[in-house]
């Protein structure tokens, strides 16, 4: 089977099973503590923690999860291209129950799949089960054992042999020291030449018996004390390397040749691609070999060959992950990336691949697995700006650092922490990088050195920062109780006690700030999605404008000025004023959040949970739980329905009420795993939203004014997002998107007359400036269509000519046709030529001739086009591309096609001769 096929299998195999199939979540995790998305259950953990409902009816899903494992706990790069298996991306195939099902259905399941399905050789599967060892938890997995044992024993196998017990460490999993955990078992097989090793490799980290399923059990609730509470939930998690699992199929030509496998993830077709896209540019053909464990004397085909891994493997993981929009940086996740691009581009230079190469390969990746996962097809071109941009800064210091390598090289045996930082800091190698080159060399680096050096630059440059020091208090928050009264009171509230401390140190780059600690304050602190309010204090005929307000840990509320001159001079009687008008502008947002929400859930169903919002007073943003992008029709609807409740002026109201007696209501919304207090807040608008909420809104939804969804999108597998504008807010935002829309008329125009016209947006009400905008972008599309219409009837024209042209300009080449061989030629410099020309008057020649015509012409400022045509008799003498491949790399360029014609560009006009003789001199 392909790899494509097996992937398809999985799926197509849990649809039959009723599974769900979900895509994959970005590689860009939701959990903090994560570099990237390392594991298939990583979106499905607030389901198993009951953070949030099941979506899936019934509870089960499948998929196949894009993952990385680069950095942090789980690092893999260091072994990538050394050995068969390591990868720092990867997708792993998984299935899941949530409460569903448990340990039979998923065992026979998984046994259905490998052994009935896939034709796995069940004398050659080993079952693991979970057996504790002196101190781990819980008891040995009988019931595992059980389903197991009646299966090997079904096929006349004895489970003796094929159910091998395994410990803590290899057959237990936990999410932490505490939580959700439970015993897994794994399947095994094995890959000797003879399939007898009777389950002695079994977790021997032997390359002959690899584990290529783990099914995961979660069943326990580990406590502190180290004891094991059962989950009033069962749940199944099971991940299978989908590499893995290619390289047996394949590398066994599905299980009929052991003798002669190779068990490699890079012997398949989810590899070869890459391969030969690498032996394209470097010319040199990928021999599979593998150099021993700890080997540094490579032979040259050994450097070639674990070269070409690397490459692959990283640029998989580099398109992958921009895709998804994590980008290279010089910190956490970015730095990681640009760690392993580094790594790959020197690995270039092993190889002769002294230009930039690596984004050239991109367009691979997204050719082979853009039906998977269309981000890759979808953002080709930024993957490959973006990696060329990067490999273009590194590649301008990278030879110099080599260089300096090399001398540091003759030195000795270790390479000193300065030599490393220098490597570093002046020519961008990621100490790793240092690392690698050097143990090639049998050679260590001083790390400690290395660090010493880090952490002066990193005090250097702080001090560098600072261009002037103060005091700055550390003294901690007031013992100060702030009581919030800003619900009933906005302006003129009296304060009773006020203290300060400052923020910031001044430096060029930053503003001293105070912190203000008050009570009582009608300021809302930043919670909840809704931001904090800003205002001012009064005292004294002087005013302290507040630029911020944030709740402390403590629950207090800290009031953030740059208004540092008259806090010394602080007296009461203290007024403390909210800024209502923008207070206004974020209740309205805040309140039409909830009737959106409520919106939602009528459109597209009660599965939609809140995920996440932002309340402003420029806008709104809402995430939510959906499987899929919403409709156009979904988007207008949704729409439609807030703006008819507001339109009603209903009233909203609210009420503080005992957590207990709210808890469970289904009839207010409350978040999953959110932690409330005793007392909590219940807002109601209209009856029909109601949900737990400690932020401010409108009276009557009247105030909202009305609402425009200005966007739909999602931002992780599962979870979408929308943005709207609602009020006097959209006022600027239509003024400013309508200068960004004239602007764009202008380029798309062209300065070409149309039949097109566009309104000016007058001094009107919201209402109807929104009404004129949405015009004028309907307008925008017309006049597209126009440009479009104006375009191809130009187009047409021009390629009358060219067709004139070039039929009388066929005939003159044919009397010219020369004789190399046995082959007929024309071979012909065309000069400045129009784009399409040479193709048209190669289609002209090759209808009334036969034979090689090779044509070559300038087609712009340094720009260069190259053509060769080859009837199709002569094909088995000469191939089109075989020419251009030599024509192309003399202008500078590169081409391709078919047999029979193929085409190619440069950016050298001066060697188009040279060029055509090459092509020539292949003929004779």
């Amino acid at each position: 089977m392909t790899s494509g096929e097996i992937r398809e299998s999985f799926l197509d195999f849990f649809r039959e099973k009723r599974h769900t199939i979900v895509s994959s979540s970005s590689l860009m995790p939701d959990a903090p503590n994560l570099l990237f998305t390392n594991a298939g259950m990583n979106q499905f953990v607030p389901i198993f923690l009951e953070e949030m409902p099941c979506p899936y009816t019934p509870a089960r899903a499948a998929d196949t999860q894009k993952c990385i494992r680069a950095g942090g706990k789980h690092n893999d790069l260091e072994d990538v291209g050394f050995d068969t298996y390591h990868h720092t991306f990867f997708e792993m195939l998984g299935n899941w129950s949530f409460g569903d099902y448990f340990k039979k259905d998923a065992i026979e399941w998984a046994w259905e799949l490998v052994v009935e399905r896939w034709k796995f050789p069940a004398s050659r599967l080993y079952a693991t089960v979970y057996k504790p060892g002196e101190g781990d938890p819980a008891s040995f997995d009988q019931e595992a054992y059980d389903f197991w044992k009646m299966l090997f024993e079904k096929v006349g196998l004895d489970p003796d042999i094929h159910i091998v017990n395994g410990n803590k460490k290899d057959n237990f999993w936990m999410m932490g020291e505490t939580g959700p955990c439970g015993p897994c078992s794994e399947l095994h097989v094995d890959l000797t030449p003879e399939g007898d090793s009777k389950g002695s490799l079994v977790n021997m980290d032997d390359a002959r018996c690899i584990e290529i399923w783990n099914l995961v059990f979660i069943q326990f609730n580990a406590q502190p004390d180290g004891s094991m509470v059962p989950l009033p939930s069962q749940h199944v998690d099971t991940g299978m390397g989908f590499e893995r699992v290619c390289s047996i199929l394949q590398g066994t030509r599905n299980f009929t040749d052991f003798k002669h496998a190779q068990i490699s993830n890079y012997e398949t077709d989810v590899f070869r691609p890459l391969f030969d896209k690498l032996e394209e540019l470097t010319g040199k053909p990928y021999g599979g070999t593998l150099p021993k464990p700890g080997q540094t004397d490579l032979s040259g085909q050994e450097k070639l060959d674990v070269a070409f891994r690397v490459i692959s493997d990283h640029i998989r993981a580099l398109t992958f992950s921009i895709a998804d929009g994590i980008l290279p940086s010089n910190e956490g996740r970015g730095y990681v990336l640009r760690r392993i691009l580094r790594r790959a581009v020197r690995y270039g230079r092993e190889v002769g691949l002294n230009h930039l190469f690596f984004h050239q390969i991109v367009q691979v990746v997204a050719t082979t697995f853009g039906d998977v996962f269309p981000e890759l097809r979808k953002r080709q071109s930024d993957v490959e700006k973006v990696i060329q941009a990067e490999e273009e800064s590194f590649s301008k210091t990278l030879d110099r650092g080599i260089e300096l390598f090399e001398k540091i090289v003759d030195k000795g045996k270790e390479i000193s922490g300065e030599d490393a930082f220098k490597l570093y800091d002046t020519y961008g190698f990621p100490v790793d990088l240092t690392q690698l080159m050097a143990r090639e060399r049998g050679l260590k680096v001083d790390e400690i050195g290395f660090e010493k050096f880090m952490s002066e630059q990193r005090e250097r440059s702080k001090a560098a920062r600072k261009s002037e020091v103060i005091e700055v208090s550390e003294t901690e928050e007031p013992a100060l109780e702030t009581q919030f009264v800003g619900f009933e009171e906005k302006e003129g509230v009296a304060v009773q006690v006020c203290t300060h401390q400052l923020q910031f140190g001044k430096t060029e780059d930053e503003v001293i700030r105070a912190k203000l600690f008050f009570t009582p304050t009608p300021f809302y602190g930043e919670m909840g999605g809704q931001v904090g309010d800003a205002g001012w204090l009064e005292f004294d005929s002087k005013r302290i404008e507040i630029i911020d307000t944030k709740k402390t840990p403590a629950g207090n509320v800290v009031h953030l000025t740059e208004d540092l001159e008259d806090l010394d001079a602080l007296s009461f009687p203290l007024k403390a004023s909210v800024n209502v008008a923008r207070r206004a502008l974020i209740e309205s947002h805040h309140s039409v959040t909830h009737i959106l929400h409520w919106a939602l859930r009528e459109v597209l169903g009660d599965r939609v949970g809140q995920k996440g919002s932002y309340v402003g007073p420029d806008r709104l943003r809402f995430d939510f739980s959906h499987l899929e992008a919403m409709k156009k029709e979904e988007i207008d609807k949704v729409e439609s329905l807030i703006n008819e409740r507001i339109q009603e002026n209903a009233k909203v109201s609210w009420n503080e009420r005992p957590y207990a007696e709210v808890k469970g209501d289904p009839s207010i919304m409350q978040a999953f795993g959110e932690k409330y207090g005793e007392v909590v807040r219940v807002v109601d608008i209209g009856g029909y939203s109601k949900e737990l909420c400690g932020g401010t809104h409108v009276t009557g939804t009247a105030l909202i004014g009305s609402l425009r969804i200005i966007s739909e999108s999602g931002i992780a597998a599962g979870v979408r997002r929308v943005e709207a504008i609602a009020g006097e807010s959209l006022r600027p935002y239509v003024l400013a998107e309508d200068l960004k829309l004239k602007e764009t008329v202008k380029q798309v125009s062209k300065g070409r007359n149309t039949r097109v016209t566009f309104a000016d947006l007058p001094e009107a009400s919201v209402e109807e400036l929104w009404s004129i905008f949405d015009q004028n972008r309907k307008s925008l599309e017309a006049l597209r269509a126009e440009i479009k219409r104006l375009d191809k009837e130009e187009a047409k024209k021009v390629q009358v000519e060219l067709q004139k042209n070039a039929s009388g300009k066929a005939k003159e080449l044919i009397q010219s046709a020369e004789q190399i061989g046995e082959i007929s030629c024309i071979a012909v410099h065309l000069g400045e030529v129009p784009g399409g020309y040479l193709q048209t008057l190669a289609n002209e020649i090759t209808k009334q001739w036969e034979g090689v015509v090779i044509l070559g012409g300038q087609t712009g400022e340094s720009k260069v086009g190259l053509l060769a045509a080859v009837s199709a008799s002569l094909n088995k003498k000469i191939l089109a591309g075989d020419l251009m491949k030599e024509m192309a790399p003399i202008v500078g360029g590169k081409g391709g096609g078919r047999p029979e014609m193929a085409q190619g560009g440069g950016t050298d006009p001066s060697k188009i001769e040279n060029a055509l003789e090459a092509g020539k001199k292949k003929l004779g």
